[in-house]
């Protein structure tokens, strides 16, 4: 690994506190805010940039790994929501629905980052990203319907906009890099110069969206303090339950180490970019369920930067399963 991976939990972290100390010390947070979304769809220009698509050929052959994601993010996930949100945040229904849409939104951009370093298999997890964004546009209305109340109902056409933005752009923009890089360099030049530079760019674009981030909303981070440390706790129980329970599953259905490693990703990696865009623009006059949101970061990146080394994988994974599932 290199000084950057090696480092990656204490960078997430300083980017972090860097970012509540800029945007409270300067008048940045609409510059921040701008950077925000640039610095994530270079980040997955890059990480789909290394992702070959014979990895995802290969995913139809781990249907059990795709079949235990789906469940864990679609069922079991939204279940714990608002369980603990009940029993947590019952007199606090603005925290309440912002937890509900953080927990409910599986990742579909860095958990990506944080699988290719805890060397899981990118072609399963590259395989379950289109599902998960799929299920999320159209479950995410239905749950916070359900389980949030009427009061929080979800513009579906601002969410659809937002992940596709986010999505569309970056991987048809990977998939035009990967076509010239191997129609005018050739397909060795591609796997190995255009791989490689794509993988160092991906933490330092990572440690810059998170370091915008936490500036465009340090103000509301600071004013609402006392409402934001009501959302630790909830927080923390699922960053401490959902590993358990994914690397249980994994056990129990006998999965390789790789894919051990994507199942307990997927299932602990949340869509708080999106999930805070979302809510920004969804319940502009309800600011603590941005807040919400923004604890969500909080707890999550310096979670999966230290979950990824402890299931990180020894020596280089597999990216093709080896029998059916």
């Amino acid at each position: 690994m290199s000084i950057w991976e090696r480092a990656q939990s204490v960078m997430v972290a300083a980017c972090a506190v860097a970012g509540l100390i800029v945007g409270t010390a300067l008048p940045v947070g609409e510059l921040a805010r701008y950077a925000i979304l640039p610095a994530l769809m270079l980040l997955l220009v890059a990480v789909f940039a290394q992702v070959d698509a014979a990895q995802v050929g290969a995913a139809r052959r781990a249907r059990t790994v795709v079949a235990a994601s789906l469940v864990l993010n679609f069922v079991w996930t939204p279940v714990f929501a608002w369980a603990v949100g009940a029993g947590l945040l019952g007199s606090a229904p603005d925290l309440r629905i912002g937890l509900l849409l953080l927990l409910v939104t599986p990742c579909t951009d860095w958990y990506l980052v944080f699988t290719g370093l805890a060397r899981g298999h990118l072609g399963i997890a590259a395989a379950v990203l289109p599902i998960n964004l799929v299920l999320q546009l159209v479950l995410l209305p239905i749950y916070v319907l359900l389980l949030g109340g009427p009061a929080a109902m979800v513009d579906a056409g601002t969410l659809a906009e937002a992940v596709l933005l986010v999505l569309v752009i970056p991987l048809l923009t990977a998939l035009l890099l990967r076509w010239a890089a191997a129609r005018f360099q050739g397909p060795a030049w591609r796997d190995t110069v255009l791989v490689s530079a794509a993988s160092r760019v991906v933490l330092p674009l990572l440690y810059l969206a998170v370091l915008a981030m936490f500036a465009w909303q340090a103000r509301t981070v600071i004013e609402h303090g006392t409402e934001l440390l009501a959302m630790l706790p909830p927080l923390a129980l699922f960053f401490i339950v959902a590993p358990l329970v994914a690397v249980g599953t994994a056990r129990l259905l006998r999965l390789r180490a790789d894919e051990r490693a994507t199942l307990t990703m997927t299932t602990v990696a949340r869509n708080s970019p999106i999930a805070l865009a979302v809510a920004v623009a969804a319940f502009p006059d309800r600011p603590l369920i941005a807040v919400a949101l923004v604890a969500g970061p909080l707890l999550e990146l310096p979670v999966l930067a230290v979950l990824s080394q402890i299931v990180r994988v020894p020596g280089e994974s597999g990216m093709a399963p080896r029998a059916d599932r």
